[in-house]
């Protein structure tokens, strides 16, 4: 799951959106930080207020993950459109197929949740705003096995980028691939990429509902 998809179900609570976002914030900043919930549940008890809500956040986006990459039809989809990269990077040693049919799933769930309802992700931003980075990035070091100090300076250039919006048009979302191959040291995709995305967001809009209703019968966020 990505971003929206983790989140458009609290976003009267500032803090959890917050923590929903924290593992894949980490997993761009600072890959060796980890919120682990076999760490951070145990610490639950010992938090009170904000501190509380930030990791009751990345524990629900753990949990969210354990149970949406499980569900059949995430698991179809993701086959479905690695094939589909397959037959345009035939190279058997190219390892963005696997890759793209992951990350594209996950982008495109939250660009269907956009078209639902466009406020969602405008609130989602709003809600944001709210939250202070520094703050964010102090939780961390209390829950994480290891500090940074790369995140609270990241969250302000993700909120600035207002990258959530490009998911809604094949193009830009090509762009944004692009700059998550780059980061991860693959090579970048083409033009030809662009009708892949196309078919791609037709399937997802058939598997939509689906995939969410998988996570959302999960119960809630765990308790200590």
């Amino acid at each position: 799951m990505n971003y929206l998809a983790h989140a458009y179900r609290f976003l009267d609570s500032p803090l959890i959106v917050a923590g929903t976002a924290l593992p894949d914030w980490l997993s761009v900043v600072d890959r060796k930080v980890r919120l682990r919930t076999r760490r951070v549940l145990p610490m639950l008890d010992q938090l009170d207020g904000s501190d509380r809500q930030v990791a009751e956040g990345a524990l629900q986006h753990l949990r969210d993950d354990d149970t949406f990459h499980n569900c059949p039809a995430f698991v179809m989809l993701e086959a479905e459109l690695s094939v589909r990269f397959r037959r345009i990077i035939p190279d058997p040693y190219d390892h963005r197929p696997p890759f793209l049919g992951h990350i594209v799933t996950e982008l495109l769930l939250d660009a269907w949740l956009t078209e639902q309802c466009p406020e969602w992700l405008d609130r989602y931003y709003q809600v944001l705003e709210d939250v202070c980075p520094l703050e964010l990035q102090r939780v961390v070091n209390r829950l994480a096995s290891r500090e940074t100090d790369r995140l609270a300076p990241f969250v302000t250039q993700f909120l600035a980028a207002r990258v959530l919006y490009d998911y809604q048009d094949d193009q830009r979302l090509l762009t944004r691939l692009n700059q998550v191959l780059r980061r991860v040291t693959l090579p970048p995709l083409d033009e030809q990429c662009i009708s892949v995305l196309r078919d791609a967001r037709a399937i997802v809009w058939r598997h939509a509902e689906e995939m969410l209703a998988a996570v959302e019968v999960v119960e809630g966020i765990p308790q200590a």
